[in-house]
């Protein structure tokens, strides 16, 4: 007899407890997860992960005592396995792409179905990023807007190691283009484009979509305003 699969453990992090319950409500339900605890700020929502070990943390950005990125920081370092979901509403880009940067997997706005939810948080769980790609693009793009850089351009690591294919794939990928999309693009077939994005990857050492995309505009590889033009 085939033993059934484990169930997604997963933790709620939000100081609005309204919030809170109707997440819970949206994902108690479905039988392949499991809602084991709810935090109602950063610093009980790591507490709180090293006592349950979640597969999946959604996380708010905003709240006391801990944000949400903090939080995020900690507990890419303290508990790599733990994947968070970042939720965000639309006028707090820059704290989103820092929850990214931090160590997030992805992120949704706080108005998505409630199918959207699920199928990100079974995303996250496998190690994918749960990223709309052209609202990644428009956060990113508001954000290197920002008076602050991380690092001048010159300084990202790996770029120098790309195949001009490579850049292809990566700078197509950063302007908001699916596996699919890049490849009727390319004129490539998708086991091609997925296996150049894996190259990408390794070459850049970001590990997933969003952190490419992150690296992309910081690069300089793709600029502000130009998320909708290709090549």
């Amino acid at each position: 007899m085939t033993a059934s699969p484990e169930r997604i453990r997963v933790l709620i992090a939000d100081d609005q407890p309204l919030v809170r319950r109707g997440l819970a409500l949206i994902l108690t339900p479905d039988p392949a997860l499991d809602v084991v605890a709810e935090a109602d700020d950063g610093q009980r929502a790591v507490e709180l992960a090293h006592q349950h070990r979640p597969h999946v943390v959604v996380m708010d950005i905003r709240m006391p005592v801990l944000d949400g990125v903090q939080a995020t920081e900690r507990l890419a370092r303290e508990l790599p396995a733990c994947r968070v979901l970042a939720l965000s509403t639309f006028d707090m880009d820059e704290y989103v792409v820092a929850a990214l940067r931090a160590g997030a997997c992805g992120f949704l706005p706080k108005d998505v179905s409630p199918e959207e939810l699920l199928a990100a948080v079974r995303t996250v769980r496998t190690g994918e990023a749960a990223v709309a790609p052209r609202l990644l693009t428009r956060l990113i793009s508001a954000y290197v807007t920002a008076p602050r850089r991380p690092q001048p351009p010159s300084l990202a690591p790996g770029v120098g190691e790309l195949t001009p294919r490579e850049v292809e794939v990566w700078h197509l990928l950063a302007t908001g283009l699916d596996n699919a999309e890049i490849a009727s693009a390319m004129g490539i077939s998708a086991s091609t484009v997925k296996n150049h994005i894996t190259s990408v990857f390794a070459k850049l050492d970001v590990r997933d979509r969003a952190q490419a995309v992150i690296a992309a505009y910081e690069s300089g590889l793709v600029e502000v305003g130009s998320a909708n033009s290709v090549g």
